[in-house]
C-alpha cells in the first residue's frame, strides 16, 4: 500500500513511523509513506502557503496554488497506480464523515491512497471542489492540523495489511469489526493484590468462556451506548 501525505510538517511524522505497527508494516514492505511539504510548491518568493480570507472573516486560509501544484505533481509520480482510478485525495476535516473501523477496512484494501492535512482556519474552498475525494473527522473536535488524524487513521491501515500483526485474528476481534465493542482480557498472575481472575476463564469449558465473553461485550457495548445516549 503506498500513501502520501501533504503537509506543512512533515518532521511531526518522524515518531510516529519509527516505532510499533507502522514501522512494522514500513520494515516488511507492506506500507510505503511518503511525505510531501506542499510549501516546497508555493509560488511566493517567501514560501507563504496562506492568506487572509475574502470577506473579512478571522483567521487565514491555505491558498490554493500550493497544494493544485503538489497534487499535478503526485499524480504524475503515481501514473501507474492511478491507471484504473481519480486520483484519491482524502482531506482530515472537522466537516468530513466520521472515521470508524468499516472506513478502516474499506482504505485499508486500497493500493494508493493520499492525505491532505490542513492547517490555520481551512484550505480555500476549490481545493475540496477540485480536488478532494473523500473527507474524514476522526471526532466532533477540532485540532490544530489534519496531521494528528493522518497518523491516526495511517495506523490503523497499517495493522491492517496482511503480515504486518504476528495473529491477524487479533485486529479482527477488537472492538468495533462487528457490532459490539471488545470485553475485558486477563492474563497472569491469577491473583494479584487480593484481585483474581474471574474463575469461568480458568475453568477450561471453552464453551461456557465464550458466552461469558460474548455477555461482557455486550455489557461493555450497552453501557458506552447508555452514556452516550445522556
Amino acid at each position: 500500500m503506498q500513501i502520501d501525505v501533504l503537509t506543512l510538517f512533515p518532521e511531526m511524522f518522524d515518531s510516529p513511523l519509527s516505532h510499533s505497527i507502522v514501522k512494522r508494516a514500513i520494515e516488511r514492505k507492506k506500507l510505503s509513506l511518503e511525505l510531501i511539504d506542499f510549501r516546497e510548491f508555493s509560488q511566493d518568493k517567501h514560501k507563504q502557503v496562506d492568506d487572509y480570507p475574502f470577506g473579512g472573516a478571522p483567521g487565514m486560509v491555505l491558498k490554493p496554488e500550493p497544494i493544485f501544484e503538489a497534487v499535478d505533481f503526485l499524480k504524475e509520480k503515481r501514473k501507474e497506480l492511478l491507471e484504473k482510478c481519480e486520483f484519491p485525495l482524502i482531506y482530515l476535516t472537522p466537516q468530513g464523515e466520521t472515521y470508524t473501523q468499516q472506513i478502516a477496512e474499506e482504505l485499508s484494501k486500497k493500493k494508493y491512497l493520499a492525505f491532505l492535512c490542513g492547517h490555520y482556519k481551512d484550505v480555500d474552498y476549490r481545493v475540496r471542489e477540485h480536488l478532494v475525494t473523500r473527507e474524514i473527522s476522526i471526532g466532533n473536535y477540532v485540532l490544530s492540523g489534519g496531521e494528528l488524524p493522518a497518523m491516526i487513521i495511517i495506523d490503523s491501515l497499517a495493522r491492517l495489511q496482511e503480515g504486518v500483526l504476528t495473529n491477524i485474528e487479533s485486529a479482527y476481534s477488537d472492538s468495533f469489526q462487528g457490532n459490539t465493542l471488545d470485553g475485558p482480557y486477563y492474563t497472569r498472575p491469577r491473583e494479584y493484590r487480593g484481585y483474581k481472575v474471574p474463575d469461568v476463564l480458568l475453568s477450561g469449558n471453552h464453551k461456557m468462556i465464550e458466552e461469558w465473553q460474548k455477555s461482557k461485550r455486550k455489557e461493555f457495548t450497552e453501557k458506552v451506548k447508555g452514556a452516550h445516549d445522556v
